[in-house]
């Protein structure tokens, strides 16, 4: 796709992928306000937060469910529509999509078709904690949603700790405890930041050694958690 395919007057089918906020629904950009009042279509891991955004800004919208369960018929039941001329926007509950959240399948499926994709970026979890963890992150690596078992998690915060770059990964308030005691066996000094509900009035961030921010993780009420683990020295 070509900057100018990107800025020019839309024709035809096309597939926007829109982030939204991660909490605050003021995030969304004016761009993605835009296209979220324009599209036909708007394919929606969560139709339920997407239908909240939108009545919050006044937007009427035809809203679907993508993913996920089904997505293969569900794709191709959106590229139908686009095939038709159909302008479609595919949104995650929070967030941008793709990250940790279904649609790789209908870009990947959209793009070899020839189907114009265009990004409308926004607010994301992960540049977001970085932002107010203070760690040097010229490089950092994303870990993903952490596992809710206890080897799986164990595995995965043992390959975290020899990073030289800060890793950040998303949890339940139930999986972040759980890490963040095992980060306790595993590198009780090194510093850690829990970043709890961003943007929203609930927000918190806790700052310290992995056995500081455990303890006080244990006493809060948030619910989505991404935690930044800084980089081995």
């Amino acid at each position: 796709m070509s900057i100018a395919s990107a800025q020019s007057p839309d024709e035809g089918g096309v597939v926007y992928v829109v982030a939204v906020p991660i909490g605050h629904p003021d995030d969304l950009t004016l761009r993605a306000l835009a296209i979220l009042k324009s599209v036909d279509l708007i394919a929606s891991e969560d139709p339920n937060m997407t239908q909240q955004l939108l009545a919050h800004h006044r937007i009427s919208a035809t809203v679907t469910s993508y993913g996920p369960v089904n997505v293969q018929e569900k794709v191709a039941v959106l590229l139908q529509r686009v095939r038709q001329g159909a302008r479609i926007a595919i949104v995650t509950d929070a967030g941008s999509p793709l990250i940790v959240d279904p649609g790789a399948l209908l870009v990947t499926e959209a793009a070899s078709q020839g189907t114009r994709v265009i990004p409308i970026p926004g607010p994301s979890a992960v540049i977001t904690a970085l932002t107010v963890a203070g760690f040097s992150c010229e490089s950092f690596y994303f870990s993903g949603q952490l596992p809710s078992t206890g080897p799986h998690l164990t595995r995965r915060l043992a390959d975290a700790v020899k990073m030289k770059v800060p890793t950040v990964a998303y949890g339940t308030r139930r999986t972040a405890v759980r890490a963040l005691e095992t980060l306790v066996r595993l590198a009780p000094r090194r510093l850690v930041v829990a970043a709890c509900d961003l943007t929203t009035p609930n927000e918190l961030i806790i700052r310290g050694t992995a056995y500081e921010v455990s303890r006080q993780l244990s006493d809060t009420a948030g619910e989505d958690i991404t935690i930044v683990l800084s980089g081995r020295k």
